[in-house]
């Protein structure tokens, strides 16, 4: 990719009188200049042989980026086998879905530690993921915004590493939150942007897929999203740094005010 792209997750808002669909979601966002929607696959696959063609029609028509968020039943390293094996089937139908509207990137949470070790966690998460396969589309470990949680920046970064068909979402907010408020300065995020290069190589600046939004945390974590000026996140310093070390991909915007946060995101990146 060329550029960075600005979007959000889920259906725009607009003015709360407007009802949304996927088709209509598209135009509206675009007539905004966004340019990108994250499809919300959390609860169930809604994408079909009855939707599929309008919404394939419309992106391509307005050149706009699709990816979904996959669901939230997934973990790879549940106790019993047979929920890993359903948690790869749900992994494979919605990136099955995502690529009948050409779309690019399957976002999920990998796991969870339960009673195991963050060692023992990270060997069985790998060994699940080398069974999926290659269906065309990205799969993206989303870092995650507990503690308790599977998905810290560096475990997500080493399993993109290791497994040739995964890459990492990195929702700065999340990493924010996990670690009660770390990322403070420029430096702080300009820390994992060196790190992703180190490890995946300049090809992973240059398709990076990212998670914004103000974010409540405390001790234990991620409470709950915010919009961008009720919160501590430092979204500025954050566009800085992907301005600076020349980050392509897309953002997508989870703040509450979904598109009006978007295209603030947008407007203060043009300007730095």
């Amino acid at each position: 990719m060329d550029r960075l792209l600005f979007g959000i997750s889920g259906l725009p808002i607009g003015d709360g009188k407007q009802k949304f669909n996927y088709k209509s979601g598209i135009t509206y966002l675009k007539s905004l200049g966004l340019d990108a929607m994250e499809l919300p696959f959390v609860r169930s696959v809604n994408v079909t042989d009855k939707n599929r063609d309008e919404i394939l029609k419309e992106k391509l028509d307005n050149d706009f980026y699709l990816s979904a968020h996959g669901s939230y039943f997934i973990n790879l390293n549940a106790d019993e086998f047979e929920k890993q094996e359903k948690s790869i089937e749900r992994i494979i139908k919605g990136g099955t879905a995502l690529r009948m509207v050409e779309g690019r990137s399957l976002v999920f949470h990998p796991g969870f530690y339960l009673k195991d070790s963050a060692e023992e966690t990270y060997n069985t998460i790998k060994e699940n993921l080398m069974k999926l396969a290659d269906i065309g589309i990205d799969y993206r470990l989303e870092t995650t915004g507990k503690p308790t949680q599977f998905g810290s920046y560096e475990e997500i970064i080493s399993l993109c590493s290791e497994v040739p068909l995964c890459k990492p979402c990195i929702d700065f907010s999340h990493i924010h939150a996990r670690k009660n408020g770390a990322l403070k300065t420029y430096d702080d995020f300009a820390a994992i942007l060196k790190l992703i290069e180190e490890r995946l190589g300049r090809e992973a600046l240059n398709d990076m897929h990212i998670h914004l939004s103000g974010i409540n945390y405390g001790p234990k974590g991620e409470k709950n999203h915010l919009p961008f000026e009720e919160s501590d996140f430092n979204y500025k310093a954050c566009l800085k740094a992907l301005k600076d070390f020349d980050v392509n991909g897309c953002i997508i915007c989870e703040s509450p005010i979904l598109e009006k946060d978007a295209l603030l995101l947008k407007e203060t990146y043009y300007k730095l």
